[in-house]
């Protein structure tokens, strides 16, 4: 299994947000940002900043795929 965040991506384009407007209003790095975009593992301190930034639940912007 890997994890996705397809659900992030589609978030933001529904927002009309890029990803340096989420990295600017979460407080995360560019760094973070590029892990987020391959899928790479990431640490939970960034994905609370992600979500109280975009006022979700972690389930709002991540799943769980089969490979």
């Amino acid at each position: 299994m890997r994890i996705s965040y397809n659900k992030l991506w589609k978030m933001l384009i529904d927002k009309e947000m890029q990803k340096k407007d989420l990295r600017e209003l979460a407080g995360i790095s560019s760094a973070s940002i590029a892990k987020l975009g391959k899928g790479a593992n990431i640490s939970t301190d960034v994905l609370l900043k992600v979500c109280t930034a975009l006022d979700c639940k972690v389930e709002d912007i991540m799943e769980t795929i089969k490979d």
